[in-house]
């Protein structure tokens, strides 16, 4: 059912348009500058990083931007930008001081106005927010991100029980990523609960490879899972544990997405427990609605397999079809929920309903943005 769901969603979206913008023509840096420096300067200098409040007459609000600033401008795609531009600062929840254009300029005025501002960010190294592609509830991206992610998984079949994972993400240089993954678990073992912390990971993930032409990024991860759970109640491995994956993320004109990751889980005990290969593929179409300026939907499928490298040890393959949606207006917090469904050895392997709340605190406070 709920795949039918998905394919649905896959026919009726065809009345929106997607999120990543498409132009009849290259944008002209050159006519946006005229255009900034004819109205747009007033407000935020020539220089990109703000008139003085002794001149401009109004006090800033905090989310008042520096377009030098490349940490502040290049996660967020051109069409975040362009909505704030048509529609005004309170389209995204930011500030009402920021006026609309979109009676007063055409499209491709501001698409040119668009393609000048990103000029004021000198350095070139830094990922574009397009590729900043929609979070699965399992393959993980590649795209460096400051976000706080509570995602869980319930056991749909046989003994009740839950996971649920307190992720935090911090960006931090140009291409790097901290993560912590904290699992806290609660399980019905013969009628009687028991819960805990699981296995908690701390890893640093780094983007070698980004490009808005190809729409392609590739990074690295490295981590340290401990061996916080309780082993006994099986929340935890007891011996620690090497996790290491590579992620690339293709993103299409169609705004068609695919994400790959592939790593492995290297136990220090392996009588404890065994080395473990996963392979993980994500594939996802985004839509969004006023043109591609507003709540942003995105349907995905996961196919996913992990192995033990034991002898005789078979592949497990699990699909998870799943529905992402921006919740606030400025698309800060997201929900995401699925069915993952065992494909084969189904033997002690549960359907599970996976959802997750994230919140990308580089973009607000949690209470900002609706």
């Amino acid at each position: 059912m709920f795949v039918k769901g998905i394919a649905f969603c896959f026919l009726a979206s065809t009345v929106l348009l997607a999120q990543t913008l498409k132009y009849p023509k290259p944008p002209d840096p050159k006519n946006g500058k005229q255009i900034f420096n004819n109205g747009c300067n007033a407000c935020h200098g020539g220089d990109g990083r703000g008139t003085p409040q002794t001149i401009s007459g109004f006090e800033r609000p905090d989310t008042f931007p520096d377009f030098t600033k490349c940490d502040q401008t290049t996660p967020e795609p051109n069409s975040a930008w362009k909505d704030v531009i048509v529609h005004g600062g309170h389209s995204r929840g930011f500030s009402q001081i920021m006026p609309a254009f979109g009676e007063l300029l055409s499209s491709e005025q501001i698409d040119d106005v668009i393609a000048y501002v990103r000029g004021f960010c000198s350095n070139k190294h830094w990922a574009r927010g397009e590729l900043n592609l929609p979070r699965a509830l399992v393959v993980e991206k590649a795209y460096p991100e400051d976000e706080v992610v509570v995602s869980t998984a319930v056991n749909a079949r046989g003994a009740p029980g839950f996971t649920t994972d307190i992720i935090h993400e911090q960006r931090f240089g140009v291409h790097n990523q901290i993560e912590i993954d904290v699992p806290v678990t609660a399980q019905d073992q013969n009628h009687t609960w028991f819960g805990g912390v699981g296995d908690v990971t701390l890893g640093v993930k780094r983007e070698f490879f980004s490009s808005l032409r190809t729409g392609s990024i590739l990074s690295l991860f490295g981590g340290v899972i401990a061996p916080t759970g309780n082993r006994s109640r099986g929340f935890g491995t007891g011996t620690t544990t090497l996790e290491t994956f590579a992620a690339f993320d293709q993103l299409f004109p169609t705004n068609t997405f695919v994400q790959f990751q592939m790593g492995a889980n290297l136990p220090r005990h392996t009588d404890i427990a065994p080395q473990t290969v996963f392979y993980r593929t994500a594939v996802g179409q985004s839509f969004a609605q006023d043109h591609g300026l507003g709540r942003l939907w995105s349907p995905m499928v996961e196919f996913l397999a992990d192995r033990n490298l034991v002898d005789g040890d078979k592949t497990n393959w699990d699909i998870l079809p799943e529905m992402q949606v921006t919740i606030s207006r400025r698309q800060h917090v997201r929900a995401n929920i699925g069915v993952r469904t065992p494909m084969n050895n189904t033997a002690g392997r549960s359907r599970q309903v996976v959802f997750y709340l994230l919140w990308d605190w580089g973009d607000g406070k949690l209470t900002e943005g609706w």
